[in-house]
């Protein structure tokens, strides 16, 4: 084997730094993009006024301040995630499982404040999360 292949088969730096992610890991990494940032768009619009959302009798009821502070922390998390799933990080898809499996239940929390958005970025959630358990070891092409 020639040191030409065998730097291919390693992976020169100049090589990873052009690396593409195809595939389930790149819809993961994309769902948790656009789910991360519907996230922070929803924690703006609860932080900046908190007449926008509405429940009455309800559970898990916050102050709706609160509940735009976590999410966008989740959504800021879910950004950062999707980023490095879609530039191969190790460390990504981990990552991406366990902040999809957050968002996911905080949404679930959220649907009675505005269900059909919450219910939207649930459905992100889920395919980034289902994506990322189908997709094994994160490897780029």
């Amino acid at each position: 084997m020639s040191d030409a292949s065998a730097g291919r088969l390693q992976g020169s730096p100049g090589e990873q730094a052009h690396a593409v992610v195809t595939g389930l890991p790149m819809f993961a990494g994309l769902a948790l993009e656009l789910s991360g940032s519907l996230s922070v768009l929803m924690g703006i619009a609860g932080i900046a006024g908190d007449n926008i959302f509405s429940a009455s009798q309800y559970v898990y009821r916050f102050d709706l301040t609160v509940w735009g502070w976590g999410h966008l922390v989740i959504g800021l998390a879910l950004i950062v995630a999707g980023l490095a799933v879609l530039v191969g990080k190790s460390w990504s898809r981990g990552a991406g499982l366990v902040f999809g499996a957050v968002s996911l239940i905080t949404q679930f929390l959220f649907i009675p404040y505005y269900p059909v958005w919450s219910i939207s970025v649930m459905v992100l959630d889920l395919l980034a999360v289902w994506a990322l358990s189908r997709s094994g070891a994160l490897r780029a092409h």
